[in-house]
């Protein structure tokens, strides 16, 4: 079986390995993560200092998250961000899944 080549710099031991929707493989990017869950927020209505702090949050609630795994899902990856988001505000988790939907 021929091995699969992984998008991305490997630059963190813990990396975990994310199987994307279409199949192929990258490295976790926290940044992304981070990412969409401050478009998130903002487009919640929060605060700049209110969606960092949120989003501090929800990345270090991943990362606790996936620390036994290796390899995961892009789908798992967002189901866990959408449902951390919405223990801290439930617009800002709303706009998370549906901008999925509409982009």
């Amino acid at each position: 079986m021929a091995k699969k080549k992984i998008i991305g710099k490997q630059k963190k031991k813990n990396a975990w390995i994310i199987v994307k929707r279409r199949g192929h493989l990258e490295l976790y990017d926290e940044k992304k993560a981070y990412g969409s869950c401050y478009f998130a927020c903002r487009s919640a209505h929060l605060s700049e200092q209110e969606s960092e702090s949120i989003c501090e949050k929800v990345c270090k609630a991943v990362a606790n998250r996936l620390q036994s795994k290796r390899e995961v899902s892009s789908d798992e990856i967002f189901n866990i961000v959408a449902e951390e988001l919405e223990k801290h505000n439930e617009d800002a988790s709303f706009m998370y899944k549906t901008h999925r939907d509409i982009s």
